[in-house]
């Protein structure tokens, strides 16, 4: 029996997305990666700002980015609880795009991502969860 400090298969970094909408999601996917989680691995909690369209953003006096940024990061922050292998970042764009980037960049070797629970109309993945599993460069948790 091998050690779980010496698996090469439990993963060194795992990403996980938060959505603003669905944040209440966050704390039980953050115990569930610590449970994955090689020791001495880290995490990264993520949240992606989708960008105002063009033609509304003349419509907008504040500047969202700079605004909802420190309180999105604020709530990030809190859902790691000042843990020292928790990285917290904020990524802006599309989320099935800016996640995969995001696991590139930081190299994650797993991302630990949320899909609705089907329901009898809705047989099929959300499509951002979709979009990931389809282009993320490592391995791919997709939790109900």
């Amino acid at each position: 029996m091998t050690d779980m400090a010496d698996d090469p298969d439990l993963p060194r970094h795992i990403l996980i997305p938060v959505a603003l909408d669905h944040d209440g999601a966050a704390a039980r996917k953050l115990a569930f990666a610590r449970r994955m989680l090689a020791p001495g691995g880290r995490i990264t909690l993520l949240t992606v700002l989708e960008q105002i369209p063009a033609f509304a953003a003349e419509f907008v006096t504040v500047k969202t980015e700079n605004h909802l940024s420190q309180k999105v990061l604020a709530k990030l922050e809190a859902v790691a609880q000042g843990a020292a292998d928790v990285d917290c970042r904020i990524a802006s764009g599309k989320p099935g795009m800016q996640i995969v980037q995001v696991a590139r960049d930081i190299g994650a070797d797993l991302i630990l991502v949320a899909a609705h629970h089907p329901a009898a109309v809705e047989y099929f993945l959300g499509s951002t969860a979709a979009r990931v599993a389809r282009r993320a460069p490592c391995s791919v948790h997709i939790l109900r």
